[in-house]
């Protein structure tokens, strides 16, 4: 198998790149991939003949005439259902990138797009993003660096689609979104080495709502008492009017960061991966547009099938050729 070298990292023609979904991800992954100096947008893929792009729009149906014009498709899909159910047969026509985020069933996923992107000799570089993604290579490092690491990570403070979405279908929620707050003596335990905070302790969970004020008592009721979302949790629910909700929380910021410590024969030392985010899908696209960089130079140098963000090299995500990388910032 052939791995990419020096020569892959600063290729002299330009990346073509194609969107296939048009949300938030796809929305910003379309406007990182033209402020990238090495990178040029084909188009987006879409089941919606119009969009509020100025870019050429592919339906789904005719994407196979883009085979040979597109060298990494970016695959803007949901991890709920789309990934699961749509990404394989983009993989066995292309080269993807996608960031699935449902870690317990990325074992299986990699397998199937391994499979997949083998079979029509591509590669599909799986699970980017920042957690997954920057988080995953995170913990390796941080793990390999102690004989016997001690690592959490923490999520927040930050906004939670998948619960705001939870909170907004309880009947009589207006408007809703959902914070994730982390313990800040969590992490200080966390740095510390000290056990003893985990699970459910080491993050809090705030609510804010519009909803008529007759029904404040059964909402926050419904939302504490929720299953697998809520119960367990430290959670508060606030409810605030319309104006309010405008306001302050129409924004999507997020973050989180890793933590590893241990001891190091008499002494104890602790390494730290943090993110502030203002916008999560601006960030999730930054990381996604970087590792499509490095799908299309690992591809263009030989190597096909399933890759995660383990196994890529770092002098591959940057525009920047590697001898001015090792001059600049080894």
């Amino acid at each position: 198998m052939t791995e990419p070298t020096a020569s892959a990292a600063a290729p002299a023609s330009r990346i073509r790149a194609a969107v296939v979904g048009y949300g938030n991800l796809g929305r910003s992954v379309e406007a990182l991939v033209r402020r990238q100096p090495d990178m040029e947008l084909v188009g987006v893929v879409s089941r919606r003949a119009e969009l509020p792009t100025d870019a050429p729009i592919i339906a789904v149906d005719d994407a196979d005439r883009l085979a040979g014009e597109v060298d990494v498709l970016f695959l803007c899909l949901g991890s709920a259902t789309d990934i699961p159910e749509q990404a394989a047969d983009w993989a066995r026509r292309f080269t993807t990138v996608d960031t699935y985020d449902n870690h317990g069933d990325i074992p299986r996923h990699r397998a199937e797009m391994d499979a997949a992107a083998r079979a029509g000799g591509n590669l599909a570089l799986v699970s980017t993003g920042w957690d997954p993604g920057l988080f995953s290579v995170n913990r390796v490092l941080g793990a390999a660096l102690f004989p016997e690491p001690q690592q959490r990570t923490f999520w927040g403070p930050g906004l939670s689609q998948g619960h705001s979405d939870a909170v907004r279908r309880i009947p009589g929620v207006v408007r809703g979104v959902q914070y994730t707050i982390p313990s800040e003596e969590a992490i200080a335990a966390a740095k510390a080495g000290r056990e003893g905070i985990g699970g459910k302790e080491a993050h809090a969970r705030h609510c804010v709502i519009v909803a008529d004020p007759a029904d404040h008592d059964r909402i926050r009721e419904t939302i504490v008492t929720m299953p697998d979302y809520f119960v367990g949790y430290r959670t508060t629910v606030e409810f605030v009017d319309e104006a309010a909700f405008e306001a302050e929380h129409l924004g999507m910021p997020h973050g989180g960061r890793v933590i590893t410590s241990g001891d190091l024969g008499g002494s104890r030392s602790s390494v730290e991966f943090g993110l502030e985010l203002e916008r999560n899908p601006d960030f999730t696209a930054a990381s996604m547009v970087a590792y499509g960089r490095a799908a299309a130079r690992m591809h263009a140098a030989g190597r096909r099938g399933a890759v995660t963000v383990l196994e890529v090299a770092p002098y591959l995500l940057s525009p920047v050729g590697l001898d001015e990388l090792v001059a600049r910032d080894v």
